[in-house]
């Protein structure tokens, strides 16, 4: 089988076929298992109730998805006896989510399409690929537009925040934040946000000594992965003094798929928390 990549973008992470136009599979597929959390919120905006018959187990939203749809292991811990009895026609991965040799094992029996998203219009280009795949085009370019115009409100909203040294973690023990080649990075900057690490690849390590040095000024700890709460800003603010630490709702920072139409009104919120 071949392993259909997300078009348009850098060099291909898994290795098959690229498709140079558009996403074309010779079919409307029946019978969808999607591997990445935010694009499974994706299929169901796009109504694909029917279609969609496996997700995995971070596959939280929508609620009633994660308790009736089957799931077939984690988005690293992909149980591939489950796949098999589900015999999905078209499988949904992410080249940041999943692993390279778990997707191209699933690729040996079934069509799978990569995706690969690190900015807002990555993330626009996929939703539409998406819904050309899938048959639900009109749809989906009716979502796209719709989170495009809102992030253009988000971009006029003038702030006092333009610029602010900013770090975003995501783990701790050891401390870990996002670099510049981040969809996170990406929604820092849409904040008016400075991403103070954006210089660095991918999640660095980063110490309490290199915060200071940086001259960080807003310090975002986010719901996941790891799930920072109010007693962490209590341990950071001593040692941080001058320093604004805020609980940063991950879903808005990396979530790529329909989730996007709601992030921007999440984030003045958050500009207005630190104002």
């Amino acid at each position: 089988m071949e392993v259909f990549y997300f078009p348009k973008l850098s060099l291909p992470y898994f290795y098959g076929m690229i498709l140079n136009n558009t996403p074309d599979i010779g079919y409307v597929p029946n019978r969808i298992i999607s591997l990445v959390p935010s694009q499974t919120e994706l299929f169901h905006y796009l109504g694909l109730e029917q279609q969609t018959v496996g997700i995995t187990k971070f596959c939280v939203h929508p609620a009633q998805w994660f308790q009736t749809k089957t799931r077939v292991g984690g988005t690293k811990a992909i149980n591939s006896k489950i796949i098999h009895q589900l015999q999905p026609d078209l499988i949904i991965v992410n080249k940041e989510e999943n692993v390279k040799e778990q997707v191209e094992e699933l690729a040996a029996d079934y069509p799978v399409w990569v995706t690969d998203v690190n900015n807002l219009d990555e993330a626009l280009l996929m939703i539409h690929d998406i819904g050309e795949l899938t048959g639900k085009l009109s749809h989906a370019h009716s979502l796209a537009e719709n989170i495009r115009d809102n992030f253009k409100e988000l971009d006029q909203l003038q702030t006092s925040n333009h610029k602010l040294k900013t770090a975003y973690l995501i783990w701790q023990k050891p401390y870990m934040t996002v670099g510049g080649d981040t969809f996170i990075n990406d929604m820092l900057l849409r904040c008016g946000f400075e991403n103070i690490f954006a210089d660095r690849k991918r999640y660095p390590e980063i110490s309490i000594s290199e915060l200071k040095t940086a001259n960080c000024k807003l310090l975002l700890l986010s719901s996941e992965p790891y799930p920072f709460k109010q007693k962490h800003i209590d341990e950071l603010a001593a040692q941080l003094p001058g320093c604004k630490i805020l609980l940063a709702n991950g879903e808005f920072f990396s979530w790529y798929g329909s989730r996007l139409l709601k992030a921007p009104a999440y984030f003045r919120k958050l500009i207005q928390g630190y104002s």
